[in-house]
């Protein structure tokens, strides 16, 4: 048998130690992808999602396509970037430290992806849902801490960003913002007749029954310009929209097809619509707001300046917030669509200021939108057929006009619906609405002073409306299914070249009837089938509608011409003067501040008061608002809001106000009409 020969322990070859330094960062990199995997849920998922259901959003905003891609990249990469950060200075401590602060980064992130999952599979709402959040991050991160599994799940769910970046650019409707498509839109075949000019104005959430008096015509006290146009026009009283959502909505009007698909209001999804149609034949003037419509062949880029990275950054931030925060919230970039002012876009005004002795009319030119004032200097006489087109996002939210022009604050955040915050919203659409009416009133002027009136076709109309009926506000199904005649019955004026006298129609009357009447009007062969039907054909023999909350999913819908609104009865107190009264109490006024200095020659003026009062006063209770001794304003004490508030008051009458300090007051009405006033704060 063989001698063998044992080697001492100690004479044995030792492999080389592992670097300690190359375990760290390894160990480090595998954290950082187990936090890239949950920033991407909590962040980059959710934004990316919901902008990617909002091309609309991108165009309104004129975004670029290079934006568009720097902003999801930012998206994508900058949350992560703390989280780097924090890794690479814990390498220099302790593994104890490095693994502590990895456990509770994992915790926080998971509470909040808690957050988000519970507000939509639980009823709990605010605190409670954050400490339930907060147990089951610190559940999470305490098995994250015990078991190997959760890290490597994570760690291979890493790849999530890319995915949710990929899903925005290819599949979803905001890709053709970003990765458009070619275009191959028909052009219409121009028949025998003349060709008029063509001018269009589609306004954006206005219900018909806005505009009607009691006696079911046009208001011609609050709203003497539309009344004018229906004067001189034939008013379709019975036209509906097709869809309570402008990216639908709008393309069936253009196209004369109802809805099929959710895709974006691109010229690249809907190549075959009115631009293309008249291009042709027609130089196209085109202002869109959240459409883009009109290709670059038929359409310059819109004259005011572009809007670009800086906003879609603030609003995506803004989106964040909502998405994350642990009570409800109707994430909607639509919450940012507001139109900048002449002034804010740096453009010339397109006429002068005219000789008008209604008050402050020169606060309404200072505050005039940036489109409007576009259009308006885009309407002159040419030697070729012209369609001028307007949408413009008037009387739409957010509402933050008077009707003399004016502008005033408000909080974003303010509800819309519930005891007195609808009525709220009704009084502020309504102030909004006489604003558009000036902005009608200055389109026509200018239609007359410019000679096209009479040789123009002119229509204008709405989108869609809006319903403002307690516990169903909106534009969604259930407004649908409560109050259809405020969503879907809209204004539909049309005055034919030539024509004088006005005149009412009572047809069923369906947006998709848009193009193949401007068709037949322009004596344009339309090459492609359209749903609608020309208001020169007869009338339709079915009285039902089709509406459109989801493409592709009609809803019938039944009525006809709408009744007018119940009158609202001013409380009796409005308008008196108030004299000295006994003190009682105190009440909380957020803007307070904002009536030391007023100038109304600025165009704006503080015309919404809102606040609180103690809990001690009952809800329903009502307050009295009075400006420099007058009351402008009766609400009632509501529940608190998301932000505290019990009452909001709205002042729309510029003649309560006074340049330089103005004195706010605020009574508590008694059962017996009795006033207290409150102390302010």
């Amino acid at each position: 048998m063989a001698e063998r020969t044992l080697t001492p322990p100690e004479a044995r070859p030792v492999a080389p130690p592992r670097p300690a330094r190359r375990t760290a960062w390894r160990g480090e990199l595998g954290r950082l992808l187990e936090v890239v995997a949950l920033v991407g849920l909590v962040v980059t998922q959710p934004l990316l999602d919901v902008l990617g259901r909002s091309p609309d959003f991108f165009l309104f905003h004129r975004a670029a396509p290079a934006d568009v891609l720097l902003l999801v990249a930012l998206i994508a990469v900058v949350p992560t970037v703390p989280f780097a950060l924090l890794g690479a200075v814990s390498l220099v401590v302790g593994r104890v430290v490095r693994a502590a602060v990895h456990t509770l980064v994992v915790g926080l992130l998971l509470a909040a992806l808690a957050v988000q999952v519970g507000r939509h599979s639980t009823p709990l709402r605010g605190v409670p849902l954050l400490l339930l959040a907060g147990v089951a991050g610190a559940a999470a991160a305490v098995a994250h801490r015990r078991w190997r599994a959760p890290g490597r799940v994570l760690r291979v769910a890493a790849v999530g960003p890319l995915v949710f970046v990929g899903l925005f650019l290819f599949a979803s409707p905001a890709s053709a913002v970003v990765l458009p498509r070619g275009h191959s839109g028909a052009a219409g075949v121009a028949g025998a007749g003349v060709h008029p000019p063509v001018v269009m104005i589609v306004l954006d959430e206005l219900p018909l029954v806005s505009l009607l008096g009691p006696d079911g015509r046009i208001d011609a006290t609050r709203y003497p310009h539309f009344a004018e146009l229906a004067a001189g026009s034939t008013w379709y009283r019975n036209a509906t929209g097709v869809s309570g959502w402008t990216p639908y909505a709008l393309p069936a009007m253009l196209t004369g097809r109802y809805p099929a698909e959710p895709v974006a209001p691109h010229y690249s999804r809907y190549p075959d619509n009115l631009f293309t149609a008249l291009g042709g034949l027609y130089e196209i003037r085109a202002e869109e707001s959240i459409t883009r419509l009109c290709p670059p062949s038929r359409c310059d880029q819109p004259a005011s300046p572009e809007q670009g990275l800086g906003v879609l950054v603030r609003e995506s931030g803004k989106l964040l917030r909502q998405v994350t925060a642990p009570v409800d919230s109707h994430v909607d970039p639509e919450h940012s669509y507001r139109e900048l002012t002449r002034a804010e876009a740096g453009l010339d005004a397109a006429e002068p200021v005219p000789a008008d002795p209604k008050f402050r009319w020169d606060a309404l030119n200072d505050n005039q939108p940036a489109r409007f004032t576009s259009f308006l200097a885009g309407l002159r006489p040419s030697s070729r057929p012209t369609l001028h087109f307007l949408h413009l996002l008037m009387p739409h939210a957010p509402w933050r006009y008077l009707p003399s022009g004016a502008q005033y604050a408000a909080p974003e955040d303010l509800p819309n619906d519930g005891a007195g915050w609808v009525d709220l919203a009704r009084q502020r659409h309504l102030a909004q609405l006489g604003y558009t009416d000036r902005l009608i009133g200055e389109t026509l002027r200018t239609l007359r002073a410019t000679g096209l009136y009479d040789q123009a076709l002119v229509l204008v109309t709405a989108d869609h409306g809006v319903s403002f009926l307690r516990d169903w506000q909106g534009r969604g199904m259930d407004a649908i299914n409560h109050a259809a005649d405020q969503v879907a019955w809209v204004p539909m004026f049309v005055k034919e070249p030539g024509q004088r006298a006005g005149r009412i129609d009572d047809r069923n009357w369906q947006h998709v009837d848009l193009l193949p009447t401007i068709a037949d009007e322009t004596h344009i062969r339309v090459p492609w089938r359209s749903d609608g039907r020309s208001a020169k054909q007869a009338p339709r023999d079915r009285a039902d509608k089709l509406f459109y909350d989801t493409p592709g999913e009609p809803v019938p819908i039944t009525g006809g011409v709408p009744s007018p609104p119940a009158p609202t009865v001013p409380d009796p107190l409005v308008g008196t003067r108030v004299g000295d009264k006994p003190a009682g109490g105190t009440a909380t006024v957020t803007n307070l501040a904002a009536f030391r200095a007023v100038d109304p020659a600025a165009g704006e003026l503080p015309a919404l008061v809102w606040g609180s009062v103690p809990a001690s006063v009952r809800d329903g209770t009502k307050l009295a608002v009075a400006v420099n001794g007058t009351v402008g304003a009766v609400v009632p004490v509501v529940p608190p809001d998301q932000g505290g508030r019990r009452f909001a008051a709205f002042l729309p009458d510029d003649r309560l106000f006074v340049a330089g300090a103005n004195r706010l007051d605020l009574y508590l009405v008694g059962a017996d009409g009795g006033l207290r006033r409150l102390r302010l704060s």
